[in-house]
């Protein structure tokens, strides 16, 4: 890969510019004066701030749509016989994958903390660049998620540290330049592509190997130990709840639902009080490399506990939509049957009358694959309810439906669909129809509904609170 490929260019066309992973990029090459347009198939709420932004954003992909263009960009979930992709490779001009791009992007700073892990690489990420952003730090950002204190899920600023979240999905995190890498945990995921655990393991060992400085690691997580054993001349830090860590939390203390304290302790010294607005135990996790991380940029201590105190949460995590006839609506990213337990057995510790889980499974591969683990993870609310399954960028040769998940958990609701039927946007929104009109006939006063999974799920999430106030 060129890393001088942007060299020249003027004109930079996205194809999937609404994507998660796009959107931040977008806002970063924006503010570096490049020329932007896009495309995209859904109208969202992030095509609306790429509007905003004065970006054109054609709907549907077309061939035309990348008339102009010295250097188009697509998501990996852009299909290879999609129009405007094959216009794209015939045109001439460069065309990368967005990860590709990204890690040009990290090529250009110095101190680029790139945050890997199966589960709750947005929220740490976030975490990390609102720290930075109360130390009064001119950084960079990419984020999965949009965060209001950057106004958005991307930014570019003129210091040389950069905040990157760095996916494990393909091994898109391998083509990234970390000067120091985060890793938070290594989990089952992915297994259409990984096939198992130790291939995942010698990915992050790959990424681990990368990191020109120093690595900064959960020391709780035996995965992630052995992906970086044998790895030398970085340094090490280590985070986890074990007093063996170098950062570790002490005198743990749940003070309200959304609420907890604890004292941050680096090698047996206490440097001060820490309070989180987000809860769980994974967050107490995140929290401990984000402090990690942030001394390691250099942040002093008064910051770093400021800006967790800041922190609330990233957008689609544990995203609070609103409550209305005494019924709390929440939207949350969990896609993953680890990160859903974590999420739901919090919710459950919240005193809420009930807990909904309203779920979104995304991909045929990991549903049928990790089916059982989702049954047992959605046993854990008082009631669960599934849409149908997002295929996203698969074809469903698994023959998974969602009643094949339906059915194995008790008290499930969920919305037989025709199997024979296409799975088109038509279906998929009487679907979601279906399904917010169950809550909201059904949910008291005093309920939690939780929204969740990485798709459009969160569309559930306000239609829900639009009925409701009605």
């Amino acid at each position: 890969m060129d890393i001088n490929i942007l060299n020249g260019k003027k004109h930079i066309h996205f194809i999937g510019i609404g994507g998660s992973g796009m959107y931040p990029l977008a806002q970063i090459l924006h503010s570096k004066g490049y020329y932007l347009t896009g495309s995209d198939n859904n109208e969202t709420e992030t095509l609306e701030a790429v509007r905003k932004m004065g970006i054109p954003v054609f709907m549907g992909q077309r061939a035309e749509n990348i008339e102009g263009a010295d250097l188009i960009v697509h998501t990996a979930a852009i299909m290879a016989d999609n129009p405007e992709l094959i216009a794209a490779k015939n045109s001439g001009a460069p065309v990368l994958e967005r990860s590709e791009l990204l890690g040009i992007v990290t090529s250009w700073y110095d101190n680029a903390i790139c945050v890997s892990g199966t589960h709750g690489k947005t929220t740490t990420t976030s975490m990390i660049t609102q720290i930075l952003c109360t130390a009064g730090v001119d950084l960079s950002a990419f984020i999965g998620g949009k965060l209001p204190c950057i106004g958005g899920s991307g930014r570019a600023g003129k210091s040389d540290i950069m905040v990157c979240e760095a996916c494990e999905f393909v091994d898109t995190f391998l083509k990234l330049f970390p000067d120091a890498a985060v890793i938070l945990n290594i989990d089952e995921d992915h297994l259409d592509y990984f096939k198992n655990l130790d291939n995942i393991i010698k990915s992050f060992h790959k990424f681990s190997e990368m990191a020109s400085k120093a690595l900064i690691i959960n020391g709780d997580d035996e995965n992630t130990l052995k992906a970086v054993k044998g790895v030398e001349g970085k340094e090490i830090i280590t985070f986890g709840l074990d007093k063996s860590n170098d950062y570790y939390a002490e005198n743990i203390r749940k003070i309200s639902g959304m609420e907890t304290k604890y004292m941050l302790m680096y090698k047996g010294t206490a440097l001060g009080e820490i309070t989180l607005h987000v809860a769980g135990t994974h967050n107490i996790l995140n929290s401990l490399a984000a402090a990690a991380a942030a001394f390691y940029a250099g942040a002093e201590f008064d910051k770093i506990q400021k800006g967790l105190s800041d922190f609330r949460g990233a957008g689609r995590r544990f995203e609070l939509i609103g409550k209305e006839k005494g019924v709390t609506i929440v939207d949350d990213y969990a896609h993953h049957p680890a990160e859903l337990s974590v999420t739901l057995k919090a919710a459950m510790e919240m005193g809420y009358n009930r807990v909904w889980a309203v779920f979104q499974p995304f991909t045929f591969s990991r549903t049928a694959i990790l089916l059982d683990d989702f049954v047992k993870a959605l046993s854990i609310p008082d009631i669960a309810v599934l849409t149908d399954i997002m295929g996203s960028r698969e074809k469903n040769t698994y023959n998974i439906f969602t009643r094949n998940l339906a059915e194995k958990i008790e008290g499930c609701v969920y919305f037989p669909q025709d199997e024979s039927d296409e799975y088109t946007d038509e279906r998929k929104y009487q679907n979601f129809d279906q399904v917010c009109d169950y809550v909201c006939e059904n949910a008291k006063d005093g309920d939690l509904v939780i929204t969740m999974g990485c798709g459009d799920v969160y569309k559930v999430a306000k239609m829900i609170y639009k009925k409701l106030k009605g």
